[in-house]
């Protein structure tokens, strides 16, 4: 195992700069996640520790040891990446064991870390069948157990759950992250699913267009995001925001106002607040409501407050119906506070 060190990185394609001076420090043994939308550049980040695409600027240090310009097969590290990449015409075990027998393992060592690796990953009964006799879950595992067997210093997850149906990606993200709490091997995982993000990670890196918006912990981008952008990316449904202005201590969202305090008066600012902080209230925001969509253990409820789409989610089983009238209170002191030019997050009302 060993902490990966990421310093001013960057990457151009001819006039096109795709990563922009990034900075990521990832202890040894973390599960860190890079997340954000296509074509942030987190895969080409990903590609870029694992030595598969060139960098244009700043330092890559795995361990103790810079590999700016190492190969990939020195770097110490092992990728299992969206396709299986598997080779159709070798078992399970040949697949798992091939790149020890490039590095001429001996035999019986191959024999030793396959059988290990496969009892770990629940591979040990399809050992002699070939990829196409297994299931899209069988085979991103023997797609892990070719990981593993190398026994690498860092590993590296490139979208591995985005060919999956929606059952099996949450039963395979669970035993990904099972596998890492037994090995403790220090992972970079990259996805655009900020719902794998929150459920796996033990830190999260949110990148757009190449830069990063913010790094901490799942909890910490969820409770407080440094920006709109993170405030609405993290989180399903995404925060509501609402335009408003600061009117001494109160936020004036139109028909309504909610309490807030230390702002300067007349700053322009967008109100969010996430769809689980809302309440019914005699008196609070009037909103229409537009669609209902129970789920069984909540209701989503999608309304509109005079131009803006708000969503609400409810524990609670209400009898709401499209076109009516509901009045919503956001929860005291979980609401966040957002300059409107900027996009920074200012504090919480």
């Amino acid at each position: 195992m060993a902490e990966v060190r990421i310093e001013s990185l960057q990457k151009s394609y001819d006039a096109v700069q795709v990563i922009h001076g990034v900075d990521i420090e990832i202890e040894d043994g973390a599960f860190v996640v890079l997340v954000g939308p296509s074509g942030c550049g987190k895969s080409t980040l990903l590609r870029m520790i694992a030595g598969l695409e060139p960098i244009n600027g700043g330092t890559i240090r795995i361990g103790d040891r810079v590999v700016n310009n190492l190969p990939p097969a020195e770097r110490d590290i092992a990728m299992v990446f969206q396709s299986y990449a598997l080779y159709p015409h070798k078992t399970v075990a040949a697949n798992m064991g091939f790149a020890l027998k490039l590095r001429k393992d001996s035999k019986e060592e191959i024999a030793r870390r396959v059988a290990e690796a496969a009892e770990i990953l629940g591979l040990t009964p399809y050992l002699d069948r070939l990829p196409r006799q297994l299931s899209g879950g069988q085979r991103q595992r023997v797609a892990m157990g070719r990981a593993i067997v190398r026994n690498p210093q860092v590993f590296l997850f490139d979208e591995p759950l985005s060919n999956l149906d929606a059952k099996l990606r949450i039963q395979m993200r669970t035993e990904i992250k099972e596998l890492h709490q037994r090995l403790k091997t220090t992972t970079v995982f990259v996805t655009h699913d900020q719902i794998e993000a929150m459920t796996m990670a033990d830190k999260i890196v949110v990148m757009q267009a190449g830069r990063i918006e913010q790094i901490g912990s799942p909890l910490e981008l969820y409770d407080t995001p440094a920006n709109v952008f993170v405030a609405t990316f993290i989180g399903a449904p995404s925060m509501n925001l609402l335009d408003g202005i600061v009117a001494g201590d109160r936020i004036d969202l139109g028909e309504q106002s909610v309490p807030a305090t230390g702002y300067d008066a007349g700053l322009p600012v967008q109100f969010g607040i996430r769809p689980e902080h809302f309440e019914l209230a005699d008196e609070g925001l009037p909103m229409r409501v537009a669609v209902v969509e129970p789920t069984g253990s909540e209701t989503l409820v999608f309304l509109r407050y005079g131009e803006t789409e708000v969503t609400a989610i409810f524990r609670e089983r209400y009898a709401f119906a499209p076109g009516d009238i509901v009045h919503l209170r956001p929860k005291a002191g979980v609401g966040h506070v957002f300059d409107k030019k900027t996009g920074l997050r200012l504090g919480a009302a």
